[in-house]
C-alpha cells in the first residue's frame, strides 16, 4: 500500500493557539510576581531558586512567543492598561486554579460532609472566575472573541515581564 504524505497547514491550530495563550499569560504573570518579590527573599538558597526560576520563565516565554507568528490572526494593534491587566489576570488565574483544585479534591473525597463543603466552595470559585472574567472582558483586558487581540495582549504582558529588572 502506498503511503500518502500528510500536509499540514503552516500555522497553529486554534486549540493549540489557545493553550499557548494560557501558558504565556500564566508564566508572564508569575514572572512579574517573582521579579517583584525576589528582593524580599532573605535566604540566599531560596533567592538563588527564585533567580533560577526567573531565568527559566524568561527562556520559556521567549521560546513560546516565537510561536505567535504561526497563530491564525488578522493585522491590528491593541493598547491596554497592563497594570489592570496584570492584577485582573492574576486574579483570573487564581480563580481558574481554584476551580481546578476543588474539582480534583472532590474526586478524592470520601466523607460526604467534606464533599458537600467542597462543592459549595467550588461553586463560589466558579462565580469568582465568572466575575473576574466579566470585569476583564468589559474592559478589553480579555478579548476572548478576538484571537488577534488576545494574542497581542499576551505579547504585551510577556514583553513587560521580560523587560522587568530583578
Amino acid at each position: 500500500m502506498e503511503e500518502k504524505e500528510v500536509r499540514r497547514p503552516n500555522h497553529l491550530a486554534w486549540h493549540e493557539t489557545m493553550e499557548l495563550h494560557e501558558l504565556v499569560v500564566f508564566q508572564a504573570i508569575g514572572l512579574m510576581k517573582l521579579k517583584k518579590f525576589i528582593g524580599e527573599v532573605k535566604d540566599p538558597a531560596l533567592r538563588r531558586l527564585y533567580a533560577e526560576t526567573i531565568r527559566g520563565l524568561e527562556t520559556n516565554l521567549r521560546e513560546l512567543l516565537a510561536f505567535y507568528q504561526l497563530a491564525p490572526r488578522e493585522e491590528e494593534e491593541l493598547e491596554r492598561n497592563l497594570d489592570s491587566g496584570f492584577f485582573s489576570g492574576d486574579l483570573l488565574a487564581f480563580a481558574k486554579t481554584a476551580v481546578r483544585n476543588y474539582s480534583i479534591a472532590i474526586t478524592e473525597t470520601a466523607t460526604p460532609i467534606l464533599r458537600e463543603t467542597l462543592n459549595k466552595q467550588l461553586q463560589r470559585a466558579i462565580e469568582t472566575h465568572e466575575m473576574v472574567y466579566a470585569y476583564m472582558y468589559e474592559r478589553g483586558l480579555y478579548p476572548s472573541y478576538d484571537l488577534h487581540k488576545l494574542l497581542r495582549n499576551d505579547i504585551n504582558i510577556a514583553t513587560k515581564a521580560l523587560n522587568m529588572d530583578f
